[in-house]
């Protein structure tokens, strides 16, 4: 099994070399159907872009308060 991670850039990202944020999830099986983590990283940087590990539901309680839309 492959321990490389596949990186993903967000929807929000332009191609123009904006803010970008790309995501890649970790599995903790071999077909790759449970996420047991969430990689974050700049992707101006790519691979040498610092990163940080979540866990799924504390990715998902950000994503849900960084599109509330007040």
């Amino acid at each position: 099994m492959s321990t490389e991670l596949v990186w993903f850039k967000s929807s929000y990202s332009n191609s123009g070399g904006g803010e970008c944020v790309e995501v890649a999830h970790a599995s903790c099986d071999s077909s790759h159907s449970i996420r047991r983590t969430v990689h974050v990283r700049d992707s101006k940087l790519g691979a040498r872009s610092p990163r940080f590990t979540v866990p799924p539901d504390a990715w998902s309680a950000f994503l849900a308060y960084a599109s509330f839309d007040v």
